[in-house]
């Protein structure tokens, strides 16, 4: 049975969801704006799973993003179960951490990245095939969009817009409700290299990887013409990674894990069991 633990021996408190379990340990890191409980519902048999907050997210403390330090983070979770060497997961900006960690630590034995490998918001060159004209209108339709989205994280929510974030996500300063994470934190993430593009590198990574991208638009964020561009562009860049780096693709959007966790499991169990077995 899961039971959550706070660390408070680390430059700010974790928030953690042990799920128990026997076998391998696996972290699984949640997304950008996302929460551990987006993990609830991938049931991992035979492994014992833990999802912590992300720095800034849910009940984790605050603090500057920097990769580093967010890597910091993992190893004081690690360190503080006793996970000793796990595999990692991670969805989105989790997955990104998945190919860092794996950079730090090249005895790991397998990260899975799904659909963490770079940012809709991105250069020319990510959108093959694209009419240039169509594609520089529909990127500064993006960027607007999501200038808006991070300005909104820096005002208070309305009674009706609560309901829309997990109750873990909320925050009460002088009298008002805020979502986390703050628009700060989303404007730091936003223009880092790692966050923009991650394949070079997952490029550099050693250890046995799995990366699943989704074959589908995200749910509520307009697709079409420039999506379409940007997943041919990842196909494009994914093609020549080493044989010890598998891609699958998923008929999904970019949020995997609400929309099809049973497969996300099967896929992460699945490949961690042939690793062990060759």
């Amino acid at each position: 049975m899961a039971h959550d633990v706070t660390i408070t021996d680390h430059d700010i408190p974790l928030a953690v969801r042990d799920h128990g379990g026997p076998g391998e340990p696996v972290v699984l890191l949640h997304g950008l704006g996302g929460t551990l409980e987006a993990w609830d519902t991938v049931e991992l048999a035979g492994h014992r799973a833990v999802a912590p907050d992300l720095r800034g997210h849910g009940l984790s403390g605050d603090g500057p993003w920097e990769w580093e330090r967010a890597l910091d983070d993992l190893e004081a979770v690690v360190e503080h179960l006793g996970l000793g060497n796990p595999a990692v997961a991670g969805q989105s900006l989790g997955g990104m951490l998945a190919v860092l960690w794996a950079r730090r630590h090249p005895e790991c034995p397998a990260i899975v990245n799904l659909d963490g490998l770079r940012s809709a918001e991105n250069t020319a060159d990510h959108y093959p095939g694209m009419d240039p004209a169509a594609r520089d209108r529909e990127l500064a339709s993006l960027k607007a969009r999501f200038d808006e989205q991070a300005a909104s994280m820096g005002r208070p929510l309305t009674a009706e817009l609560r309901p829309m974030f997990p109750a873990r996500a909320l925050v009460e300063r002088d009298g008002q409700v805020y979502a986390r994470p703050c628009a700060e934190l989303l404007e730091a993430v936003r223009y880092t290299p790692e966050f923009r593009d991650t394949v070079p590198l997952l490029r550099e990574v050693t250890c046995d990887a799995l990366v699943v991208i989704p074959a589908r638009d995200p749910q509520g964020m307009p697709g079409g013409e420039l999506m379409e561009a940007f997943r041919r562009g990842v196909r494009r860049d994914l093609a020549t990674l080493p044989p010890h780096i598998q891609v699958r693709e998923l008929d999904a959007g970019h949020d995997v894990l609400a929309e099809q966790p049973k497969v996300v499991a099967a896929l992460i169990t699945d490949f961690l069991a042939a690793r062990r077995a060759g």
